[in-house]
């Protein structure tokens, strides 16, 4: 097949990827609507095209793109919306496809559609060093196959900030008013960038969308379902005779995004054509698709609809709220009863403590580096001084600080209600237990590479444990003498889609037996058999990972984690946390 000359290589090669794919399916003709074609007295903006070379997140790379400005945009008139087309030359072609910039004209004539700037991208090429001896190499797959928050990034901070600087363009900032379309990974690239970034991104037009397992998207229905509603809104598109190769099968994938989105109480619009791995039948709905997904000026979240677990556990109405920010590292989240949050900001060697009505106070400026922290049946706060060597407590209330222990690293930390200490040492990877009364250091688990979180059962039956970088929660029984027995890699975690490291850390339990954990992911919430529940993603889409979890308030059904800089917290409903000192079978065992 000849390349057409219109079309760079790399538009080329997709095209000669669709064109393989409907071998195995007669294609279906679909008509033109007629929204895509031009009209007498139907404003016309303009496309003006160009190239881009990225300097950050894809070094080396440059890759073409059209902006299409409406005639009825005035640069004195405040923000426009924002639609992003990947493959973007495909949509904005005037002879097949969607006709996107004809379309746009249309609609916006017509007060269906906002003033919106379209940026028609495509994916970026990293050239050869002699093209007479070497080819380019291809990121289309890199930027939108693999489900993380990479591509979001490079359209939020290096494209359309350069977009708005050469052409003179206001785009809004309001999620609300940006969108995203694709086809094929295309789609599933706009499915990513608003749902790592919902923040910036809250419509998705998904037409043939590669949700499989090209890099991971085969994971997404079930995270959608995990994960606590986002504010999205959804239409999906694909044809019954789609692709179905080794990678999985797109008409299957596309039914179970559909269902998974419904299921979740997602705004969500879908419709199936017929024909194979094609544009045909998208383009021919895409006005209808156009009009349905910005007809609401406002995206929401559907509580009443929605059948996630979430909605049992966490208040879907009330978001995160900030506890204490401005920290380099906060961690060590561990609440007394009378409501009061202590906590560490590490490389500072702080430990402050937070009253019931929000006063913040440093109780300890010196505080060896201090991690983990846990409440004792004592009373005292215990910490994991990991600088120091040691393993510290402090009395809450007149800050006293004792050296208990000295001699080895430590991560974090849990007190049984019995006496017993345990505390992790990743740098050694070891698991330690300080008995009772003598505070005898014995290796509790002399073999655990990269153990980080620990926490106790609800009944302090067992112990659970972390493995930082894997997939596991690991869980021991605490034998009478406090020596640990039977280990399992019990609670299986959700890992990143796009094959990352889960980062499970600091984790707590509530009085039905859950055990909660913080990771790359967010909050996840397991059930006693070990299975995953739901996920509570990152408070305000933050770019510190979730690090700590813990129960506070008097009543202990207020949910505070740490990232980073920041502590948040937001009222739980059927989550409750456990006294320490007070163990008991979880409820309705």
């Amino acid at each position: 097949m000849k390349t057409p000359r219109h079309l760079p290589r790399s538009s080329a090669f997709l095209s000669l990827v669709l064109l393989f794919a409907t071998f195995r399916a007669a294609a279906v003709d679909y008509p033109t609507p007629p929204e895509a074609v031009g009209r007498e007295g139907v404003p016309v903006g303009v496309l003006k095209r160009g190239s881009f070379a990225s300097t950050k997140l894809y070094p080396g790379t440059t890759r073409e793109y059209a902006v299409y400005i409406p005639k009825q945009y005035d640069p004195a008139g405040g923000e426009a919306a924002l639609m992003v087309y990947h493959d973007g030359h495909s949509f904005c072609s005037d002879r097949s496809g969607s006709r996107a910039h004809t379309v746009m004209d249309t609609l916006i004539h017509e007060g269906t559609l906002p003033v919106m700037i379209g940026l028609f991208i495509q994916p970026g090429v990293l050239p050869p060093l002699d093209p007479t001896k070497a080819v380019e190499r291809l990121n289309r797959s890199i930027e939108y196959d693999i489900p993380n928050g990479n591509y979001a990034r490079f359209l939020i901070e290096e494209f359309i900030p350069y977009v708005e600087k050469t052409y003179g363009v206001k785009i809004s900032k309001d999620p609300n008013r940006r969108g995203l379309c694709g086809a094929s990974s295309g789609g599933i690239a706009a499915f990513t960038c608003a749902w790592e970034r919902p923040d910036s991104f809250r419509r998705v037009l998904s037409m043939i969308g590669t949700y499989t397992g090209h890099r991971g998207g085969d994971d997404y229905p079930t995270l959608v379902r995990r994960t606590e509603p986002k504010p999205l809104r959804v239409f999906i598109q694909d044809n019954t005779d789609d692709l179905d190769v080794s990678s999985g099968d797109w008409w299957i994938a596309n039914l179970g995004m559909q269902r998974a989105l419904d299921f979740s109480g997602y705004e969500t619009m879908h419709e199936w054509g017929e024909g194979g791995h094609n544009q045909n039948h998208g383009a021919s709905i895409f006005p209808k698709a156009m009009r349905w997904l910005w007809e609401t000026k406002t995206v929401a979240t559907h509580p009443g609809k929605s059948r996630s677990g979430a909605r049992d556990f966490i208040d879907l109405e009330k978001d995160w709220e900030v506890v204490s920010d401005g920290h380099q590292w906060a961690e060590g989240l561990a609440a007394t009863a009378d409501g009061t949050l202590f906590f560490t900001d590490v490389p500072a060697g702080e430990l402050y403590k937070v009253a019931p009505d929000g006063t913040r106070t440093l109780v300890d400026g010196d505080t060896g580096n201090t991690n983990g922290l846990a409440v004792g049946p004592d009373g005292l706060i215990y910490g994991a001084a990991s600088g120091a060597k040691e393993i510290r407590t402090w009395d809450p209330a007149s800050g006293k600080r004792e050296t208990i222990s000295s001699g080895t690293h430590s991560n974090d930390i849990v007190i049984h209600h019995q006496g017993h200490v345990y505390y992790t040492d990743p740098q050694a990877g070891k698991v330690w237990h300080l008995a009772p009364g003598t505070r005898e250091r014995r290796e509790a688990d002399p073999n655990f590479p990269d153990c980080n979180g620990i926490s106790l059962s609800t009944d302090q039956g067992q112990l659970f444990v972390t493995d930082f970088s894997g997939r596991y929660v690991f869980s021991y029984r605490i034998e009478a003498d406090g020596s640990l027995s039977h280990k399992l890699p019990y609670f299986h975690a959700q890992l990143p889609a796009d094959g990352g490291h889960s980062h499970l850390d600091g984790m707590c339990v509530n009085t039905d037996g859950n055990l909660l954990v913080a990771s790359s992911a967010g909050i996840q919430v397991f059930d006693p058999r070990g299975r995953i529940l739901i996920v509570l993603p990152q408070p305000k889409n933050e770019d510190a990972r979730t690090n700590y979890v813990t129960f506070g308030g008097p009543d202990r059904k207020m949910l505070y984690v740490a990232t980073a800089r920041t502590i948040y917290k937001r009222p739980a409903k059927k989550f409750q946390g456990v006294d320490p000192a007070s163990p008991a079978l979880p409820k309705g065992r």
